[in-house]
């Protein structure tokens, strides 16, 4: 058993985590808890979060939303971010931390699947409106983000009756995590960091 405590932006994430990602993992002997940041996410934030709750789990993570993410610096990137995470984590936590940044957005998983998408919004039409985009970015949800205005969940917001916290997680639920790893190839070296972990009986 493995015990991962997983740092999350805010209550979509923790949703998430709860009724899809800690049913998944729990049949491979890893137990993830998820404690929300509350949307305020930083370098400076996170190291102090992670310093709070390192010593109740074997491990720690994040799922951050790049996106989202707080005094980046110019040129940041997922890889870049992540180095910074490890980097400034104190000392006591550093071997037992799994960074992770989501590109771009939580939203961008939920394009892996226009079916589910559509299922899980009850909306007609929005297959065919979320195939049209993730064939805009080459069948890749982690890179879908323009700018401010088209990131994904701002494409969902204007295009359908999306609630985040409500929807979101419904919809990774129905796409299911292996439809998502299959997608989004960022999200799925995460998790195969995460099940590499050593087991203890």
């Amino acid at each position: 058993m493995v015990r991962i405590g997983i740092s999350v932006e805010g209550p979509t994430e923790e949703r998430f985590v709860k009724i899809v990602l800690e049913p998944y993992l729990s049949r491979k002997g890893v137990f993830m808890t998820a404690i929300s940041m509350g949307g305020d996410v930083s370098v400076d934030s996170a190291k102090s979060e992670l310093k709070k709750i390192a010593n109740s789990f074997d491990y720690v993570t994040t799922l951050y939303d790049f996106y989202g993410f707080k005094k980046k610096t110019n040129n940041e990137d997922k890889t870049s971010l992540e180095q910074r995470l490890v980097d400034s984590v104190h000392d006591g936590v550093r071997p037992k931390f799994i960074p992770y940044i989501q590109m771009y957005e939580f939203e961008g998983v939920l394009f892996s699947c226009p079916e589910a998408m559509e299922r899980g919004l009850n909306e007609t039409g929005v297959k065919e409106w979320a195939q049209g985009v993730l064939d805009e970015f080459g069948g890749n949800p982690e890179v879908i983000n323009d700018s401010v205005e088209t990131a994904p969940s701002k494409r969902l917001g204007k295009e359908t009756a999306y609630r985040k916290t409500t929807h979101g997680p419904n919809i990774a639920k129905e796409i299911g995590v292996e439809k998502i790893r299959e997608m989004c190839s960022g999200f799925d070296a995460w998790l195969t960091k995460i099940e590499d972990l050593p087991i203890s009986h």
